[in-house]
């Protein structure tokens, strides 16, 4: 037989769980995510992002993205994280794609030559 979970639905207090969550996290060994906030509450990752449909909850949640890329950052930059592994993890492209750097365009070489006699 198997357990049914209660579903638990979206209420105006996630928002503030949510940006708690994240800014209090203060293990040294893990990084805030929002599966471990998903289990804590008792719901599916998939509902956490259902969620993100509410606009202060998406408010949230992209504050927790960059919440979460300070204390990768801060971790790897006191050598308590492999920086290389955190650099992984904060190049996703569906954490900050607006934040991916694009090279710019090929405009070509010019030379100028001058003779001067």
């Amino acid at each position: 037989m198997t357990k049914s979970r209660k579903k638990i639905e979206y209420n105006d207090d996630l928002p503030g769980r949510l940006y708690s969550y994240f800014l209090g996290y203060d293990d040294p060994t893990s990084a805030p995510s929002f599966t471990k906030f998903a289990r804590l509450i008792g719901v599916s990752s998939k509902d956490i992002q259902s969620f993100r449909k509410h606009a202060r909850f998406e408010k949230a949640y992209d504050e927790c993205l960059h919440i979460r890329r300070d204390y990768l950052l801060d971790r790897a930059l006191c050598k308590r994280f492999d920086p290389s592994f955190v650099k992984f993890l904060l190049s996703d492209d569906r954490e900050f794609p607006q934040e991916k750097m694009t090279p710019p365009e090929d405009e070509g070489l010019h030379v100028k030559i001058q003779v001067v006699e």
